[in-house]
């Protein structure tokens, strides 16, 4: 038996059930794909959350650090994002990006520090170093 259906990208091509089979197949490929986008983001912003906290810098900066520890440890940035919130619990931070990650936090905390003293009028001493 043969099921047909009207193509939504082509009104006057009819679909096979083979081609509805196929096409929702492709559906429930996407829809996994989206449901784990969105989780991946969940988790990405509860990290700029905690290094918000942790690392006392804005959330855009708190996104540039972690996007930062993420390139420079060639580690991809969903998992840069657990580590941090495993982090933030009490666990261990892998030692290439805790590293990258205090310098992060380092540079950005700087300057966020350098744009509040011009925006006060006030002279900005270049920071001391470490």
């Amino acid at each position: 038996m043969a099921f047909f259906a009207l193509s939504p990208r082509q009104p006057l091509a009819l679909l096979s059930s083979t081609d509805l089979a196929v096409g929702y197949e492709r559906l429930l490929t996407e829809n996994e794909q989206l449901r784990r986008a969105v989780a991946s983001h969940a988790v990405i912003d509860q990290a700029i959350g905690a290094l918000v906290v942790l690392g006392r810098i804005a959330p855009d900066e708190a996104w540039r650090a972690l996007r930062d520890v993420s390139q420079r440890t060639n580690t991809k940035l969903r998992a840069v994002a657990e580590h941090i919130l495993d982090y933030a619990q009490g666990g261990v931070l892998p030692e290439p990006q805790r590293t990258e990650l205090g310098r992060a936090i380092v540079r950005y905390r700087r300057c966020a520090d350098a744009g509040e003293g011009r925006a006060a009028g006030a002279k900005v001493q270049p920071p001391a170093d470490q």
